[in-house]
């Protein structure tokens, strides 16, 4: 029996990949899941959920499954909100990522494609999001690093950001998407020697919407979705681009920064006292990383 525990947002719920026998999603994590070796799923991923989220409310239910394997993938909704802070999501995705290896879990982990060159945004909007999203998957690249996780790229792969792998939001996948992703988990567990079953069927099993039912959608269940984010992320990423057309890269001198042991990230870890969402970074030298003015 392999007990897998699915830890993350709407892109591990499913959406984007409606169930076949309806009334909800399927998604990457269940279509992995029936790979394994006499699997149990419990998928515990919200709709909506940022990296505090996953840490705060999802973790604990999942350590308590015993999990065999687990995944997290979580950052993109991060990347969108107006209060912006990668060290509070590279924060809670390393404890969460530290918590599941502590009950003796594989992890597997994602680097997140670029939510700007998914939506087509001008590049005065496109860039500063761009950035944001690699502060995001730098800080789990370290993660990644450090506890030994499966880590997928998907940030890196040209071939994610075709048309044909998205659904028509642009933000998350559609059937063939999820399946490109379960597909290349069960390729990284099947390297390591971790028993799976035959691969995920990588071509879709129904067609795709209609065009007329991808507008219906958008005109629907789109349109709230936009207007919950317009009401934080669009002035924070207007200023942004302002700031873009202000400020050039050669105005940012460069920081000089010491590096710092591992024993000590490792002890700053488990010893931070929460006493707000994440404690703030301490940085040895000139100058603050000029993501975290965002």
């Amino acid at each position: 029996m392999t007990t897998f525990v699915a830890l993350g947002d709407s892109i591990t719920v499913g959406m984007g990949d409606p169930a076949p026998e309806g009334g909800g999603w399927r998604g990457w994590a269940a279509l992995l899941a029936a790979s394994l070796q006499q699997p149990v799923m419990h998928n515990l991923a919200t709709l909506g959920a940022l990296a505090v989220d996953v840490e705060r409310l999802q973790l604990p239910a999942a350590t308590a499954l015993k999990p065999d394997v687990a995944s997290v993938v979580v950052g993109i909704n991060d990347t969108l909100r107006g209060n912006f802070d990668p060290h509070c999501t590279g924060t809670a995705v390393a404890r969460t990522v530290a918590g599941l290896r502590a009950a003796g879990a594989q992890v597997l982990t994602m680097r997140l494609p670029d939510p700007g060159q998914m939506f087509g945004l001008p590049k005065s909007l496109a860039k500063p999001l761009g950035r944001r999203m690699r502060a995001v998957n730098d800080a789990v690249d370290e993660i990644a690093l450090r506890y030994g996780t499966l880590h997928l790229d998907a940030a890196r792969d040209p071939a994610i950001y075709e048309r044909r792998y998205w659904s028509v939001d642009r933000l998350h996948p559609n059937e063939r998407g999820h399946r490109f992703v379960a597909c290349q988990f069960h390729a990284l567990l099947a390297a390591t020697g971790f028993p799976v079953g035959p691969e995920p069927d990588p071509e879709p099993s129904t067609p795709p919407p209609s065009r007329m039912a991808e507008i219906r959608w958008m005109a629907t269940k789109g349109t709230t979705w936009l207007a919950r984010r317009s009401r934080d992320l669009v002035p924070a990423l207007l200023a942004l681009a302002i700031r873009e057309l202000l400020t050039t890269d050669e105005d940012v001198p460069e920081r000089e920064l010491v590096p710092v042991p591992e024993s000590v990230i490792q002890n700053r870890l488990v010893s931070t006292v929460r006493l707000g969402p994440c404690e703030r970074p301490v940085y040895v030298g000139r100058r603050k990383p000029r993501h975290e003015s965002e």
